[in-house]
Parts: C-alpha cells; structure tokens; sequence
C-alpha cells in the first residue's frame, strides 16, 4: 500500500508539532515556580528546540522549506536595530 501522506507533510507536520511543543515548554518554564522543576522544563525544552532544528534543517535540505539569501543591507539594518536593544 503507496504511504498516505507525502515526505513535505510529514515534515510539515512534524515541524509543528515541535513548534507547538516548545512553545508549551517555555510557557511551563516561564510560569514554573519550583527551580528544580524549571531547571528540569528548561533542559527539556532545549531538547526540544534541537529537534525542531533537525526538522527544520531536513525540510530545507529536502527543498521543502526554502529560505531566500538576505540582502546585506537588511542584515546590517537588523544588526544595528538589535544591537541598540541590548544596550
């Protein structure tokens, strides 16, 4: 039997799936009042953002996620906003 869904949609999914995970785990970590459990919610949701960059870096070498080249002046626009933030 051919596979239901297409290797683009199981990575699609995949990716949001992942998205949505570590976007609960920040939440849980932001509101955690226990720092043993914070620590614990942290090192998992790190975890989890490494796999959504392995998702994401097969959907982009598969050419299923394409990324244009940014233009060096917004480059250096984003640069200078973000370095005025931090000061």
């Amino acid at each position: 039997m051919p596979g239901i869904y297409t290797e683009k949609e199981i990575y699609s999914d995949a990716l949001a799936a992942q998205k949505a995970s570590t976007s609960n785990f920040n939440m849980a970590a932001n509101e955690c009042v226990h720092e043993d459990v914070r620590k614990t919610v942290m090192k998992i949701l790190n975890q989890e953002h490494e796999i959504q960059k392995d998702v994401f870096d097969g959907m982009h070498a598969a050419g299923y996620y394409p990324t244009p080249a940014a233009e060096e002046k917004k480059i250096q626009d984003t640069k200078q906003q973000f370095s005025q933030s931090v000061k």
